[in-house]
């Protein structure tokens, strides 16, 4: 058989779009957990109940890639009711895997539910975290990684190797106690500070009693991508490694133009990829992240501390900790966070790059102007957004949505968005976002600490940040040529943040405070961005295993005429997660297109 070139040029093509087809669709991974509590696995010096997920803290790491399906069965083995969330992945059309209290129903003690999501056009570092009961201050969190699809290029040359390094303050206090706590004290702001900050899970190293240290073995001139999150509770760090420099590549799931620092920022809620050359001699070198607004000295247990270990090492660490900035200078912190920026070159999710979807010029639909403050409600100190305390109901918002329009569950704009009420009260926060529209959200901090707030369901672009009120006149002052798109950003004491969101995914999501307590106490609400139209590409219908709970939890009504569609899409045949590719029917596509090219 003989082709002429301009058949093989065809078949060639023909060959290239195969690859990109089969790089576009997702397999399915399938994963099941046990979510326990554990009380010998003592990750500071007092023993204390901590949350584990196959006995592993933190939990087991997803490595998908862009357009997976992961399916996760999580049996919840703890005497109260759990939810997982998925903190940066989209849920793209499907806010019923969201996990949070507006969106699920929790799996009871004893019983099991398998969560269904799909990393759909995205890419980067992320991590999940259990989402109600105070339950993330004992643990339950792990690492998630969206890897790049063949065909797209990654902007910088393969690492010899990744690491994945959760980061975050942990207490003595056992969760459920520290919750009792909070919701009992009338100024749950002065509770004590944190004990320790843990580096995967395990004490800083040298500190007195620490038997486990985290330590990364590398090569000598080797490069490594460390994917760092804060799965902390309330504190800032600054991350930092002893004689070697970083170099920032991406956020959230974004591509940043990438900058070399000494020293990195990471707030609550935030996830980095930095890229590390092992270019020193051969010896032991910190690594340390110590937090932001503290004071505190290389000894404290509140600077966690590990080790990078050179393969050929025999010199252990030596010298003082690697220096650091002021931990109060907020110019430094400000200044570092407006260098972040978006890459708008590099593809990441599909092949156009990241810079053809900017905001340059787009036209806003809606602006909200969200306070986050303090106040006193019937004799208790909660946290509030625009003078509304969140008030947490047992009937999940989404529900209420699908099997009765919301009706006698929550009052959609109820509760102002520009401005603050007169008197604190509590409430369920519900606004309405204008679905494919563009919307502005400026978080306004009237804290006196650190604050860091996520939207689920979207990456926001961070166009700005700012000191005292926010005007109107200000966004003058934005930048919007390269902002970074993530989907957490931090707000500074009495500062304000400003971001922009195209509301294109239809569902009920949340935004929130990352800071556990606030977030526990109030400082949360939800945008319902709705889309009437019941064609099912356009959002997810209830899956097949809904969990039914308050006003529903005996059986649910027929789904309401306005609410979400109900007609289910078609899935795609599942391939085995763990099928060599040779088994897959595409390996077989491709070799036949192969032999028939060469002939």
């Amino acid at each position: 058989m003989t082709f002429s070139g301009h058949h093989r040029w065809l078949i060639a093509c023909t060959a290239l779009l195969a690859v990109f087809v089969v790089g576009a669709n997702g397999v399915d991974i399938y994963l099941e957990w046990n979510v326990a509590i554990d009380t010998t696995i003592n990750p500071t010096i007092v023993q204390q109940p901590v949350i584990t997920i196959n006995g592993m803290f933190p939990g087991p790491l997803v490595n998908a890639s862009t357009n997976d399906f992961i399916h996760v069965n999580v049996f919840n083995n703890l005497d109260e009711p759990l939810l997982l969330t998925w903190n940066g992945i989209q849920q793209r059309l499907n806010s019923w895997q969201d996990g949070v209290s507006g969106t699920n129903c929790p799996i009871q003690p004893g019983k099991n539910w398998t969560y269904v999501f799909q990393t759909k056009d995205q890419i980067g570092t992320f991590f999940y975290f259990p989402s109600i009961n105070f339950q993330k201050a004992a643990g339950g969190f792990g690492p998630i990684r969206v890897n790049n699809r063949i065909v797209i290029n990654v902007p910088f040359p393969k690492p010899e190797a990744e690491f994945d390094l959760l980061i975050g303050d942990w207490s003595y206090t056992s969760y459920k106690e520290a919750r009792s706590l909070i919701q009992s004290n009338n100024t749950p702001g002065h509770l004590n500070l944190p004990d320790f900050v843990l580096m995967n899970g395990k004490g800083p190293y040298g500190y007195p009693g620490i038997v486990n240290y985290e330590s990364f073995t590398v090569s000598q001139w080797k490069t490594y991508r460390f994917r760092i999150s804060n799965v902390g509770n309330e504190l800032s760090f600054n991350f930092r490694i002893q004689n070697h420099q970083m170099v920032v590549v991406e956020t959230e799931g974004s591509y940043t133009q990438q900058i070399t620092l000494d020293s990195l920022d990471v707030h609550v809620g935030q996830s980095y990829s930095v890229l590390v050359t092992a270019n020193q001699k051969e010896a032991d070198y910190y690594i340390v992240a110590t937090p932001k607004m503290l004071s505190t000295t290389d000894n404290s247990s509140l600077v966690g501390k590990g080790v990078l270990h050179y393969a050929n090492s025999n010199t252990p660490v030596s010298g003082p900790l690697p220096s650091g900035p002021d931990p109060f200078d907020r110019a430094f912190s400000v200044d570092q966070a407006k260098s972040i920026r978006w890459n708008m070159t590099a593809g990441a999710a599909r092949p156009n790059p990241q810079g053809t979807f900017n905001v340059s010029n787009v036209t806003l639909s809606q602006t909200f102007i969200l306070h986050a403050s303090m106040a006193n409600i019937s004799g208790l100190q909660r946290y509030v957004v625009n003078n509304v305390s969140y008030l947490t109901l047992d009937t999940p918002l989404k529900l209420a949505d699908q099997f009765a329009n919301g009706s006698d569950v929550y009052q959609l704009d109820q509760f102002p968005v520009q401005s603050v009420k007169d008197a604190a009260e509590y409430g369920v926060f519900v606004s309405t976002g204008n679905h494919k529209g563009w919307i502005e959200l400026v978080f306004k901090n009237d804290l006196d600490v650190m604050d860091a707030w996520h939207l689920d369901g979207f990456g926001f672009y961070v166009v700005g940040f700012g000191d005292g009120d926010w005007q109107p006149e200000l966004n003058s002052t934005y930048n919007l040529l390269d902002p970074v798109v993530r989907s957490t950003t931090q707000v500074y004491p009495g500062g304000w943040t400003a971001v922009y969101a195209f509301l294109d995914n239809p569902g009920m999501w949340n935004l929130r405070s990352q800071n556990l307590k606030n977030w526990y106490l109030g400082q949360e609400l939800y945008v319902r961005v709705y889309d009437p139209d019941p064609n099912p590409a356009k959002e997810r219908p209830p899956p097949e295993n809904i969990l039914l709970c308050g006003k529903f939890e005996t059986s649910a009504p027929a789904s309401s005429p306005s609410g979400p569609p109900a007609a289910p899409v078609p899935p795609a045949a599942p391939v085995p997660a763990n099928a060599p590719f040779g088994q897959t029917p595409w390996f077989h596509i491709l070799l036949f297109i192969f032999i028939v090219a060469i002939l």
